[in-house]
Formats: structure tokens, sequence, C-alpha cells
């Protein structure tokens, strides 16, 4: 079974993902900030993670940075509510699969989230 992790300190769209998902045949674990993110990380070995770029403890990519650090390659997509070139050059210098964008649009986000679990 893929598995996903859904990084976002807000809960209703944590938990209305992780349905969405789970509802796909896809395990799914999820974290309100950053630190409960890279504890999933290095605990579920998830194959793919969601990660919220503006978060109050410490940024998406700061939690991609510190993975990447401690060599952990997971596959990543950002997912923002707002537009900072700044922000997604320096996500992008620490290797991310894209971004998405808020609000969730579940056509868009199912589909990038099934090709990357899928290998495509």
């Amino acid at each position: 079974m893929s598995k996903l992790l859904i990084v976002d300190d807000e809960s209703d769209i944590r938990e209305f993902a992780k349905s969405f998902f789970k509802k796909r045949g896809i395990d799914v674990f999820t974290a309100g900030c950053g630190k409960e993110a890279l504890e999933s990380a290095d605990n579920d070995a998830p194959e793919l993670i969601l990660l919220d770029i503006t978060m109050p403890d410490m940024s998406g990519v700061e939690v991609l940075k510190t993975l990447r650090e401690r060599g952990n390659d997971v596959k990543v997509i950002m997912v923002t509510g707002i537009e900072n070139e700044e922000t997604v050059n320096e996500a992008n210098s620490w290797g991310i699969r894209g971004y998405i964008h808020k609000p969730l649009i579940l056509e868009e986000l199912e589909k990038i989230v099934l090709a990357e679990l899928n290998g495509s």
C-alpha cells in the first residue's frame, strides 16, 4: 500500500485530504506542524509528502531542508496559498516534485498524487 503524509496546520484540510485518499486505498498519515512532520517522515516512511509552506512552528521549506539534510529523499509536493518567487526558488533548490495551490482542487490533487505514487 502506498504511504502519503499530509502536513498542514489546518486540521480541516488535513482530515478532508486524509479521508479522500484513504478511500483510494492509500495509507495516510497526517501532521499539524513541522516537528510532527519530521517525526512522521522518520517513523512512517511515506513515499510522498504533501507539505504546506506556511505553518506556525517552522515553514514547509524548513521541514524540507531538514529532511534533505538528514539524507531523506522522499518525494515532496509543496502546498501553498501564496505566490512568493523567493520561497518557490528555495523549495526547488531542495528538490521538490512540484506545487499545488490552495484552495485545493480535488481532481488536480488526486491526479498529481496518484502520478507520484505510481511512479509516473
